[in-house]
């Protein structure tokens, strides 16, 4: 059975709407699927009522973003209820602070001559679907190749918005502690995801999976679309050494030959499989 527990629709960064990421997905063989937009449950309600007459079973799914240790990583939430209190009362929260993330992005773009931001940001995401979250990295990207400050997102990215760069902004995040303790209100199983993304050391990613452990996750997403493959084996001993459950997913954000709903390196066989947890799984096994 292909499983993909990691993927984004027009609901959050994405480029396709939740019910294009659900065909094309059942499309590639795909027949347990989590759609993880960030921060937001918004796609679930499309996704979930495109799987009528198909194959396929989606379940519920998040990415939450958080901070720890000065920097933005991210927790992955599965097969929770979406109409948990805590998660809800979250939510509203991190959609309030991307609102004021997206602002001060703006601003500090003005600030530099690049007038317009939020406004074009805006505009780029609106073309890719109806959403009343707030414009997201990628959407600023574009708006500035358009606005003709940089030749693609890539330099945009390098320029502006990457990693330590003018729009990297975090202040608006809750604690790793937090976003776990709101999932766990939720009845979520609860995975890191992609952890060699984090520009870290060895020794910080370690401390990183324990605090993840204390705080009360269970799983490691060993696989993150084609990431190179001793990534995968190094956080295949971290899944064996500290006995937690190994998850996988492609990072689906929109259609290339790098990024593909199903694809990412294959797991170890000896790993425990966090899936394998969820009541869909044994639906699926009839499919």
């Amino acid at each position: 059975m292909k499983v993909d527990l990691h993927c984004h629709s027009t609901a959050s960064d994405g480029a396709l709407s939740p019910a294009e990421v659900v065909r094309r997905a059942h499309g590639r063989g795909v027949r347990l699927l989590a759609l993880t937009d960030h921060d937001t449950l918004d796609g679930l309600p499309e996704a979930q009522a495109a799987t009528s007459g198909l194959d396929i079973e989606l379940i519920n799914g998040i990415e939450l973003s958080a901070l720890w240790g000065g920097a933005t990583v991210h927790v992955l939430g599965y097969a929770f209820a979406s109409d948990a209190p805590a998660l809800r009362q979250a939510l509203a929260g991190l959609q309030e602070g991307r609102w004021q993330r997206a602002a001060e992005i703006a601003r500090r773009l003005a600030g530099k001559g690049m007038d317009g931001a939020l406004e074009g940001a805006r505009a780029v995401q609106r073309e890719l679907g109806d959403s009343d979250n707030a414009p997201a990295r990628p959407h600023f990207a574009e708006f500035l190749v358009r606005a003709g400050h940089a030749r693609d997102r890539a330099e945009a990215f390098h320029k502006w918005l990457g990693a330590g760069k003018l729009g990297d902004i975090k202040q608006y995040w809750p604690s790793l502690e937090q976003a776990v303790d709101t999932l766990r209100a939720a009845g979520a199983w609860i995975s890191l995801a992609h952890p060699w993304h984090y520009d870290f050391t060895r020794s910080k990613r370690r401390r990183l999976v324990g605090d993840f452990i204390h705080a009360g996750g269970h799983a490691l997403e060993v696989s993150n679309g084609l990431q190179p493959a001793e990534q995968t084996g190094s956080l295949a001993i971290l899944v064996r050494e500290f006995g937690l459950l190994a998850s996988a997913g492609s990072d689906f954000h929109a259609p290339d030959t790098w990024s593909e709903l199903g694809l990412y390196r294959p797991l170890p066989d000896d790993l425990p499989l966090l899936w394998t947890r969820f009541p869909h799984v044994h639906r699926c096994a009839a499919l």
